[in-house]
C-alpha cells in the first residue's frame, strides 16, 4: 500500500485515479428519492440513496429518509450514512436512530460552514437542555458535553414518548473538518476514530453507527473507508492484501459518491498507512496521535461570517465612503482642517486606489489617517480647531480702521526706478560717444 501511495504521489496521478474510481462506480436506481413527496426531504438534488439500500422509517405513511445502510460483511461492520438533517427531518433522524437501535452518531461537519447552513441544529444546546420532536414523538435531552480542541463528545438521552422508554446515545462531533477538504492531520483523525471505537458504538451487538456530514458522502465516506480498511487489515492474515480502491468501490454499491475529492482519497491512504502501525502492534502510536492532535487545547472560536459593512455617508453626504469621489471628500476635510494642513494638502491631487491611503497619511496623520484606518467606525463631522494666531490680538479700534498694508507698491516703485536709471545711463553714454 505504501509503494502504491508513493507511486501515485510521485506521478501526481491522484485526480486520474479518483476519476477512474468514479467511472467504475455502480449506477443503481434511486426512484423513491425522486418522488415529488420526497423532494423536500433531500438536502441536495444530486445526492440520493439507492432504492436497494435505503433506510425505511416505520412511523407514519411516508417511510423515506435520505439515508443508506452500508454493510461490510467480511469486517462485520455496518454504517448508516445520511445527510445532515433538515429542519423538517430532525424528527425522522431520531426516529431512525431509535428504530435501528443505534448507539452512536458521528457528525463530521459544523452547522454553519463558510456562511452556509450545512445542517439543522438537531440536538439541544447547552442552554436548552432538551428538545421535543412532536412529528415523531421523541424527546432528546443533553446529559453531558466534553469539549476538546477539535471534537466534542455529547451524552444524550433519547426518549420514546409513546412507550416512555429511554436510551443513551453518544454524539461524536468532529468540529474542524472543512467541507470538501481533509482533517488537519492523520494523527488527529485517527485519535478521533479511536475515541469512537473505544466507546463501543461500532460493535456488532449495537445497531449501525450513524455517520453524517452535509451530504453524507464525502467526509462520511472517508471516515467509513478508513475504519473499514483498518478493520480488514486487523482481521486478515495478510494485511497487505487490503486494497483501498476495491473497498471503496464495494462501499459505493450502497451509497453513491462516497469520497468526493482526490484529496480525500489521498488522505484516506495516509490515514490507513499511519493506522496500520497500530494494527501491527505498535501501541505507542496511539499516545503520539493524542499528543500531535493537541486535543486538550482550547477549541477555536467559530463565529458567523461578517455581514457586509453598512453604507456610511461621509461628511459631504455624497454616497458611501468607499465609492465617493476622493477629491471632493478630501476638499471637505481640508475645509475643516487647520491652516497648516490646508497649506500641505491643497496642491496634491487625489485618486482612487492604493495611492489614496498613502497620500492621505502624508497629508494629515491626525485627520485623514484616523478615518481611513478605522472604516468600521462611523464617520462624524467634527468642528475644525481654531486657526493659530499669527499676530498679537488687535484692539476694536484697530480692527475698525483698516491700515493699508505696507509694501504693497514697493515692487512697482523699484521697477520704475530701475528703468529710469537705465534710461538716463544709456542717454549719457550716447551723448558722450557721439558728441
Amino acid at each position: 500500500m505504501e509503494a502504491e501511495f508513493r507511486e501515485i504521489d510521485e506521478l501526481g496521478n491522484w485526480n486520474a485515479v479518483y476519476q477512474e474510481i468514479r467511472q467504475q462506480s455502480s449506477d443503481l436506481p434511486c426512484k423513491i428519492a425522486k418522488l415529488p413527496e420526497n423532494r423536500s426531504r433531500n438536502r441536495y438534488r444530486d445526492v440520493s440513496p439507492f432504492d436497494h439500500s435505503r433506510i425505511r422509517l416505520q412511523i407514519g405513511s411516508n417511510d423515506y429518509i435520505n439515508a443508506s445502510l452500508i454493510s461490510v460483511d467480511e469486517a462485520q461492520r455496518n454504517y448508516i450514512l445520511t445527510q445532515g438533517p433538515l429542519p423538517n427531518t430532525c424528527g425522522h433522524f431520531w426516529e431512525m436512530v431509535w428504530e435501528q437501535r443505534c448507539r452512536g452518531v458521528v457528525m463530521l461537519n459544523r452547522v454553519i460552514e463558510k456562511g452556509s447552513v450545512k445542517c439543522a441544529q438537531y440536538w439541544p444546546q447547552r442552554e436548552e437542555r432538551e428538545a421535543v420532536f412532536e412529528d415523531t414523538n421523541f424527546r432528546l435531552t443533553l446529559i453531558s458535553e466534553d469539549v476538546k480542541s477539535y471534537y466534542t463528545v455529547r451524552q444524550l438521552e433519547l426518549e420514546n414518548l409513546s412507550t416512555q422508554e429511554t436510551r443513551e446515545i453518544l454524539h461524536f462531533h468532529y468540529t474542524t473538518w472543512p467541507d470538501f477538504g481533509v482533517p488537519e492531520s492523520p494523527a488527529s483523525f485517527l485519535n478521533f476514530l479511536l475515541k469512537v471505537r473505544e466507546s463501543g458504538c461500532l460493535n456488532p451487538e449495537h445497531g449501525p453507527v450513524v455517520v453524517h456530514c452535509s451530504a453524507g458522502i464525502g467526509r462520511s465516506g472517508t471516515f467509513c473507508l478508513v475504519d473499514t480498511c483498518l478493520l480488514l487489515m486487523s482481521q486478515r492474515k495478510d494485511p497487505t492484501s487490503v486494497r483501498i480502491q476495491e473497498v471503496l468501490l464495494e462501499m459505493r454499491r450502497y451509497r453513491m459518491g462516497l469520497i468526493q475529492t482526490a484529496d480525500q482519497l489521498r488522505f484516506s491512504y495516509l490515514a490507513v498507512i499511519e493506522g496500520a502501525k497500530y494494527i501491527m502492534g505498535d501501541t505507542s502510536v496511539q499516545e503520539s496521535w493524542k499528543e500531535l492532535s493537541n486535543e486538550e487545547d482550547l477549541p477555536p472560536e467559530f463565529t458567523p461570517p461578517p455581514r457586509p459593512r453598512p453604507r456610511i455617508d461621509p461628511p459631504n453626504g455624497k454616497g458611501d465612503l468607499v465609492n465617493s469621489d476622493a477629491t471632493h471628500f478630501f476638499n471637505e476635510m481640508i475645509k475643516n482642517s487647520s491652516a497648516e494642513i490646508c497649506a500641505n494638502s491643497a496642491p496634491q491631487t487625489f485618486s482612487d486606489g492604493p495611492d489614496l491611503r498613502k497620500r492621505a497619511v502624508a497629508a494629515s496623520e491626525v485627520g485623514a489617517t484616523a478615518l481611513l484606518t478605522e472604516p468600521d467606525e462611523p464617520i462624524v463631522a467634527r468642528e475644525a480647531p481654531p486657526k493659530p494666531a499669527r499676530s498679537p490680538p488687535k484692539t476694536p479700534t484697530e480692527e475698525a480702521t483698516p491700515v493699508p498694508p505696507s509694501g504693497t507698491w514697493r515692487p512697482l516703485l523699484t521697477s520704475v526706478c530701475m528703468c529710469t536709471v537705465l534710461a538716463v545711463g544709456a542717454y549719457a553714454c550716447y551723448r558722450t560717444y557721439f558728441h
